[in-house]
Order: structure tokens, then sequence, then C-alpha cells
């Protein structure tokens, strides 16, 4: 078991085809968390928000613009996770990476680590608060900053493929990759600069299909699920 993870989730795993925000699918992204808090796991959180906006969605719009659009987004999803946990009755924080005083904390590391010790979730949004970089970039930064013994991939699939799956039917499921293979094969995980900062501060990586049961629990308690990438 883990002592310290950071969750990685996109916003379409929170969304569903009629709403924005899918109750049933935040249902069961949080009713994991809490039971991951229960065993007394230190636990982030770092949100996308494509079930609100992604890209520039096919319009020609500046891209520092849509990407702040796109930050915005991730401050509602974090939101509506943290109203949901804390309806049962676990304490969290929504630190952001823009300045938004009114409904969220600024990201401040040592408030986070302080959150931490009082065995609140935290849930960091607007990625790393900067135009050009995804909230996968973001995830593995916060990993980083507060040191955390994993980042978990929350995918819409079980694991990582040697290729695109959808494409190839013979795509072979990985049980280990390593950072160099993810990123001279370029595999769909995170984007590059995300795979190298990990790479860098030798943080590991595990990426699992969220939909598969309680797989992000039994992610975080250790158990062999999805594929590791690492050294």
């Amino acid at each position: 078991m883990y002592k310290r993870i950071l969750l990685k989730i996109s916003g379409e795993a929170l969304g569903g085809k009629e709403n924005a925000i899918d109750p049933c699918r935040v249902e069961h992204v949080v009713n994991q968390l809490v039971a991951l808090h229960k065993h007394g796991l230190d636990i982030a959180v770092v949100v996308g928000g494509g079930n609100f906006w992604r890209g520039r969605q096919g319009t020609n719009m500046n891209r520092v613009t849509a990407d702040h659009m796109g930050m915005i987004a991730t401050v509602m999803n974090a939101l509506a996770l943290q109203d949901a946990i804390e309806k049962k009755g676990v304490d969290t924080r929504v630190q952001t990476a823009l300045n938004i005083p009114a409904v969220a904390e600024p990201f401040i590391l040592r408030k986070a680590l302080r959150h931490f010790e009082e065995k609140r979730i935290v849930i960091f949004a607007c990625g790393t608060g900067n135009p050009y970089f995804s909230t996968d970039s973001g995830a593995a930064l916060r990993a980083a900053e507060i040191k955390a013994d994993i980042l978990l991939m929350a995918k819409n699939i079980d694991g990582l493929y040697d290729s695109d799956p959808k494409k190839n039917k013979n795509a072979k499921k990985l049980d280990f990759a390593s950072y160099r293979e993810v990123l001279d094969k370029r595999l769909q995980l995170m984007d590059l600069t995300a795979i190298t900062m990990c790479m860098e501060n030798n943080i590991p990586i595990l990426a699992f299909g969220l939909n598969d049961g309680d797989n992000l629990t039994r992610a975080a308690l250790g158990e062999k699920v999805g594929t590791k990438i690492g050294n």
C-alpha cells in the first residue's frame, strides 16, 4: 500500500452523454476515494476539464484564451468532487493554480502538505496555471512537488498497450513499460512533457481502467492492476 497517491482523472470520466457532470460517475469515483481515505492514505487529485471544454473545439480561438477556458473548466469539476466527498464526511480542499480566492485556495505547497497532515483530500485544479501545458503535465508537476509515491492515471481502458487497441485488434496489454519505451514508441499514456517529468523525478505511474469495478481502490492498495511505468 502506498502512503501518498496522486490520482489524475479526466473530465470525461465525470461526465455523461447528456450532462457535463454525471452524478453516478462522480459517485463511483468518490466512493473509492473515501474508502482509500479510511485506509489512511494521503490523497491528492488532479482533474481535467474535457467534459466542459476541450482545446479550441474546432474554432480559431487564440490558444492562450482556449487554454485558460480549459483551466476554468477543471475548477468546476474540482468543486463537484469536493462537494460529493464532503457529503460523505471527509474534509476536502480545492487548490487552484489560477488565483480564484472566492471559490478555492491558491496552490501553496506548504498548505497542501498541511492538509495531508490534517487528513484532508486535496484536489488540484487549473493544471499548471500556464497555457500550452496539459493537465497531465499538471499532474506530474504536483506529484513531484508533494513527493507522491505513485501517480495513478485513470484511463478508459484497462492499461497501456503496445499499440492503439482501437486501431490494432492484435495490440497487447503491457504489465510493465519503462519511461523510455513510452517516450520512444509514443505510447498513448500521457503527453511527452508529463512522462519526461516523471522520469526525471523517478515518479512511478500506474495506468488502469477506472470503470472496471473498484480498480482505483485496488491500484492504490498495491494490487496488480493495469500497467506500471517506471525505470
